[in-house]
């Protein structure tokens, strides 16, 4: 009976030790978010710059120089691509917002949602300025439909920044900017499983 006993304890002890192996820390897959933030900037050959530099250009970035600002307080790297028309947001006053967008998972290299197929398709957003502060929400599109109404802090970051009116002339473009979003500034999915995304997005007041 000692045979058997011992192989079995054997067994157990090895399965034991396989899950343990195969058990990845929170530590660990913010290290492989990092580095996966990294090799992308690197592979697009971003050009990152610091706040400062980005205030001293009057809060812009050069697209012909690929410049991203990284935004220390959230994590997010920031290119505007245009300011848009328009005016910034009211404070305390509840504004629609259309954005269109695309979302590219960093981690797995592949785009993992979208709506800007049509100018007909956008989400809609409902933010409230406070100050510096901006909370949202969103009642409909395909961000809406994928992860529900709570709109990643990410997508409110350049709100700042930006202009969101609506274009009334052929020059006035309505604000884009590109964001690289960490999963501490990202919807629920990237939170949970620690993945950051690369976003485009256009910022559209509705009428």
């Amino acid at each position: 009976m000692k045979k058997p006993l011992i192989l079995f304890v054997a067994l157990a002890a090895l399965l034991s030790f396989t899950s343990c192996d195969d058990y990845e820390t929170y530590g660990e897959m913010k290290e492989k978010e990092r580095d996966a933030i990294s090799e992308y900037i690197r592979s697009e050959k971003i050009n990152v710059i610091g706040e400062g530099t980005f205030h001293a250009q009057g809060d812009s970035t050069s697209v012909e120089k690929n410049e991203f600002v990284y935004l220390t307080n959230s994590g997010v790297y920031m290119q505007i691509v245009r300011k848009g028309a328009g005016e910034k947001l009211e404070e305390n006053k509840q504004v629609n917002l259309l954005c269109r967008y695309l979302e590219y998972n960093i981690k797995d290299k592949a785009i993992q949602s979208r709506n800007d197929y049509s100018p007909r398709n956008y989400d809609k957003m409902t933010v409230t300025r406070t100050g510096s502060q901006y909370t949202a929400s969103f009642s409909s599109g395909v961000m809406y439909s994928t992860y529900g109404a709570s709109v990643p802090a990410g997508w409110l970051v350049p709100l700042q920044y930006i202009r969101v009116g609506r274009q009334t002339t052929p020059d006035a473009e309505i604000a884009k900017v590109r964001l690289i979003v960490p999963h501490t500034q990202g919807h629920s999915y990237a939170t949970s499983s620690v993945y950051p995304c690369y976003y485009e997005i256009t910022y559209q007041r509705e009428k």
